[in-house]
């Protein structure tokens, strides 16, 4: 199971980490290895599936490194001689400049400037969410990165009181996921262009339809088209041709269409002149309330 699989890459690279900064009986690490368990540590910290197990552990994890680097930088250094095999430093070295690269990657991404930025309310209320996919491109938003008609689209998904987004690390009932049937909401002012509400929920880890298979709602505002996707069948709150406020409650999450779990899925896209349909046309970056948020980041939506 792919959760599993990412959950325990997770911890096996979080324990590396603080491993190589870990205090030794015959002197201390060479600042080489210093860097290379902060770079492992930094990239675990931005890109582990913490949400599987808890968010709250990635913080555990940093304020762990922190102490272990103090005790780096407080106590004496001995210095002690290692034999080492002769291309040891280089494989250190890369090591630490592939994981920092990575970690820059998250905050650029490789799809450089946007076409443009869709500054939109966020579509929840009431509990804390976080981004389960979303970024400028690789490798922070690697699925839809895939998916080129969705390169800057994000994935949003809630977290309960222990900071995971089900009651267990996989489960097979969407009940047990917390975003499953949570009220999805509009995030702009605009007119409702198209519906889809009638395609079935996939079992959690499940893909058996497509993309055109998927329960939407299409928003069309004044400068852009929203699609909100994976609703649960049968729950849209609106209709095509309706009018509907920013705020306004569209529908319930499900589990339909291309997905393996309960989330939210929102892209945007610029309108087009010449009425082309909203997927032909150029995607934007999509800002919620200001402020543009990076994968595994948390938000906590107004109460």
């Amino acid at each position: 199971m792919i959760v599993y699989c990412l959950l325990i890459t997770t911890l096996l690279l979080a324990a590396l980490s603080l491993l190589l900064l870990w205090p030794r009986r015959r002197g201390l690490q060479s600042w080489r290895i210093v860097a290379l368990a902060l770079s492992v540590g930094a990239f675990i910290y931005l890109y582990g599936t913490w949400l599987f197990l808890s968010v709250y552990a990635r913080y555990a994890l940093a304020a762990a490194l922190l102490v272990l680097l103090a005790v780096r930088i407080i106590r004496k250094p001995v210095i002690t001689k290692h034999k080492r095999w002769r291309g040891a430093n280089v494989l250190i070295n890369a090591t630490t400049l592939f994981f920092l690269a990575l970690s820059v990657l998250y905050y650029t991404g490789t799809n450089g400037a946007p076409p443009g930025v869709a500054d939109i309310a966020f579509p929840f209320k009431n509990g804390n969410y976080i981004i389960f996919q979303g970024g400028n491109g690789l490798p922070t938003n690697l699925f839809h990165y895939n998916l080129r008609k969705a390169v800057y689209a994000i994935d949003i998904v809630k977290l309960n009181g222990s900071g995971n987004r089900a009651t267990t690390i996989f489960s097979n009932s969407l009940n047990d996921y917390t975003t499953y049937n949570d009220t999805v909401y509009s995030p702009i002012d605009g007119k409702i262009v198209a519906t889809e509400t009638t395609n079935p929920d996939n079992p959690p880890g499940v893909i058996k339809r497509g993309p055109k298979n998927t329960n939407y709602v299409l928003v069309k505002g004044g400068e852009f088209r929203v699609l909100l996707a994976h609703f649960r069948p049968g729950t849209l709150l609106v209709t095509e041709g309706q009018q509907v406020a920013k705020g306004q409650p569209v529908g319930l999450v499900g589990n339909s269409g291309f997905s393996l779990e309960p989330h939210l899925h929102i892209q945007v896209n610029a309108l087009s002149p010449n009425e082309d349909a909203w997927y032909h046309t150029p995607q934007l970056q999509i800002k919620f309330n200001g402020r543009n948020y990076l994968l595994f980041e948390t938000i906590a939506a107004d109460r």
